[in-house]
């Protein structure tokens, strides 16, 4: 058969160029990948008996070290197939693969910033030479900081060591990447910091002194018991009518909280009292999506990220001021240091003092199977402030204080109040269906 010679010599080069030669002759299986800025980097892309594809980067652009590289790899693979050596990874690997295979969880971006923070002290360590004392250089470096805080790092750590061991195999085999979980053993707390719950009094000071949007956010929370980004992050498309409570000229609404928002993953109401309901109708409107928003500078609305911030710290130090100088006496220290978790810790507590049992109590507060908190437990006494006795959870008359969650209304027996309005609510409101778990890099702030 004839061929023409122009059309060989363009299907089959004599001379190839000088990139194919390289990587045919040289190192098969290196592929050079040019980037937009003109940089470019060798690439592994090569088939392994009993193994498969091999598709990765080398990192370099020196092809010399990149074909250094690829015949590791390859030795690596070799061994782990047949001698059943385990390859060895540096925590750093394990980290990335670890954020990789859990980017859908809930609370990700929490173990990123937990994992960014470790890895200074172990991310070039080997994860088979990992241990408890690995930890000790950290521990030494955040001693500022509580027990429990260094612990909830520390954690994450042992998290993606424990997934390294049970979970995550090498291709066509069974072996691990790390054949067992070291021990690590968490530190004690000796002064944990106690819940502080906070009475009408010291309610009112901190109040005062928070902007007019936090503090409308704080009030909700103390009326309803929600945690910091579950009132932040509230959005108008989970609220649902019960024209069965409606009284006194007042709609009455609840949320529905959808798991994916919740800590427990399960769908959570969260019922309104007086006070709640008459904050969402001052908010209403402002927002499209979300309750409780503030003035950008930009001059548009955007949610709040937590409440815990540099204004809530500043506002607590001068209600502690204002205390000393009211009372004449130093402000307790957990007023001084008292969290947005204590605006929970009041509201649990004062259920407790109106007789709510313990059941209606913790389905108001989304708590699961476990004990709520020992203060939220205990009798109605509280340790001597130094102020008016037992108010913290003593009841504000009705003159001066919006009815609260267990009160009754006329006619209804205190004790029974909340757990009534509990069952009208559940059998009105279906809690399924919700709404959907989406992306949380779309729920941003200003979203």
């Amino acid at each position: 058969m004839h061929c023409d010679p122009a059309t060989l010599a363009e299907q089959w080069p004599s001379r190839p160029t000088e990139e194919v030669r390289r990587m045919t002759f040289q190192h098969r299986g290196l592929v050079k990948r040019v980037h937009t800025n003109g940089t470019f980097t060798w690439y592994i892309d090569k088939r392994v008996r009993r193994f498969g594809r091999l598709c990765e980067t080398t990192g370099t652009a020196d092809e010399e070290e990149a074909g250094r590289y690829l015949a590791h790899r390859l030795d690596q693979i070799r061994r782990m197939l047949v001698y059943g050596e385990r390859p060895r990874r540096t925590f750093r690997e394990a980290t990335a693969h670890y954020l990789k295979v859990n980017a859908a969880h809930k609370r990700i971006s929490r173990d990123a910033l937990a994992l960014r923070e470790l890895d200074p002290y172990i991310g070039t360590e080997w994860i088979d030479a990992i241990h408890d004392d690995s930890f000790t250089r950290y521990r030494r470096a955040r001693r500022t900081v509580t027990a429990s805080t260094r612990n909830r790092t520390i954690g994450v750590a042992r998290r993606v060591l424990t997934q390294a061991a049970r979970l995550w195999t090498y291709p066509r085999t069974s072996l691990t990447w790390l054949a067992e979980v070291p021990l690590i053993v968490m530190e004690k707390e000796v002064h944990a910091r106690q819940a502080y719950p906070l009475d009408w009094y010291e309610q009112d000071l901190l109040l005062g002194e928070l902007t007019t949007t936090v503090a409308r956010m704080a009030r909700f929370d103390v009326s309803t018991g929600l945690r910091d980004q579950e009132v932040c992050g509230l959005e108008w498309a989970w609220e649902r009518r019960v024209p069965d409570l409606d009284a006194g000229g007042m709609r009455r609404s609840i949320f529905v909280l959808p798991a994916w928002v919740t800590k427990n993953a399960e769908a959570r109401i969260v019922v309104l009292n007086d006070e709640a309901q008459a904050l969402l109708e001052e908010v209403r409107g402002e927002h499209p999506v979300y309750v409780f928003t503030h003035q950008h500078h930009r001059r548009r609305r955007t949610r709040y990220s937590r409440l815990n911030s540099t204004g809530w710290r500043n506002a607590r130090a001068r209600a502690a001021a204002r205390y000393q100088e009211e009372q004449g006496q130093e402000a307790p220290e957990g007023f001084r240091c008292v969290r947005v978790q204590d605006l929970r810790h009041t509201f649990g507590r004062r259920l407790r003092a109106v007789g709510v049992s313990l059941e209606d109590r913790k389905a108001l507060l989304g708590h699961k199977d476990r004990e709520i908190t020992p203060l939220q437990r205990a009798g109605d006494r509280l340790p001597d402030r130094g102020g008016e006795p037992n108010s913290a959870v003593t009841p504000r008359s009705h003159a001066d204080r919006p009815r609260g969650h267990g009160q009754s209304r006329p006619g209804q027996s205190t004790g029974t109040a909340g757990g009534r309005t509990l069952v009208i609510i559940v059998q009105g409101v279906s809690v399924t269906g919700v709404g959907k778990r989406q992306d949380l890099r779309d729920r941003r702030p200003g979203r």
